[in-house]
């Protein structure tokens, strides 16, 4: 009897005194409405890049009879102080933009995450001359450096892309790094080891793959970072030059405009916001997508 009316009383304790905790379950992960709509305004940027020649209502030549008209049903985004079709422009800059993009991205992400892998798998002496020279760059600010190194160099696209990748690889060397030390222990790179595989193929096979999740979320994040920063050059005269069509030299070109003619500046920084915006959000979506800690709610 003592043992049944402790269990009842137990019982009903709970069902009645307390309610009792749901048990936590997976559910399914609901898209991200914001980072599936940057990946559209990603999307079209990308396509009307793409389609810039056949898109562009006029060629990017100057027009001398048609300086400086406003928005109309000729000139959508109206014409800029040589003549120029706005609009057009900014399709034809689109291109150079995320060339940009693309190339810096690219240099960085190769050169930083060969680095970083190579460094957190072998550790020791290695690892210490890596990390330090990382350090380095990393000790000064990545828009000034690209400035002294664009400074130094010649106007240009190149230039451009050189001077921020510089700047850019040791992000990825040290987040590449701390991803392949932590891959480098598990229990299937130690099998490899012990069945004889050289260590060149352990990391291209174990390492260097499952280390590139975390570095395709920094690229989504980087792109916006990397066309601000083109941008920013090619304003203060560093960058792309006549004749090519950048956004941050129609911003240059168009600042003095900007109280009278405000199409002429206003439009290429609104495509400069939206795609760094877009970038940036999609950023967030996949970072957010691959965390595991999201799973269980």
């Amino acid at each position: 009897m003592t043992t049944g009316g402790t269990t009842g009383g137990a019982t009903g304790g709970t069902s009645e005194g307390t309610a009792e905790i749901p048990p936590r379950r997976t559910l399914p992960r609901v898209p991200d409405r914001f980072a599936a709509f940057g990946a559209v305004l990603i999307v079209l940027v990308v396509l009307a890049a793409i389609l810039a020649p056949w898109l562009a209502p006029y060629p990017p030549d100057p027009r001398p009879l048609e300086t400086l008209l406003p928005p109309s049903g000729a000139h959508w985004f109206g014409t800029d102080n040589v003549g120029r079709d706005v609009l057009s422009q900014l399709l034809h800059g689109a291109r150079t933009s995320l060339f940009i993009a693309v190339a810096v991205l690219a240099v960085a992400a190769t050169v930083g995450v060969a680095l970083g892998v190579v460094a957190g798998y072998a550790g020791g002496p290695l690892r210490d001359v890596i990390m330090r020279a990382t350090d380095v760059f990393l000790a000064f600010p990545a828009l000034l450096l690209s400035l002294a190194l664009a400074v130094v160099l010649s106007p240009g696209v190149g230039t451009v892309v050189l001077a921020i990748a510089v700047t850019w690889w040791p992000w990825y060397t040290r987040l590449a790094a701390s991803v392949a030390a932590s891959i480098s222990t598990r229990s299937y790179v130690d099998a490899a080891r012990c069945l004889g595989v050289p260590a060149p193929l352990i990391v291209l096979r174990h390492v260097l793959p499952n280390s590139l999740t975390p570095v395709l979320v920094q690229l989504s994040l980087d792109a916006g970072g990397v066309i601000l920063t083109s941008a920013a050059l090619s304003y203060l005269g560093l960058g792309a030059q006549e004749p090519t069509a950048e956004w941050g030299l129609m911003v240059q070109q168009g600042q003095t405009y900007f109280t009278t003619n405000w199409w002429v500046v206003t439009f290429p920084g609104l495509a400069i916001l939206v795609t760094a915006f877009a970038f940036n959000v999609l950023g967030e979506g996949l970072r957010n997508a691959l965390d595991p800690r999201r799973a269980v709610r």
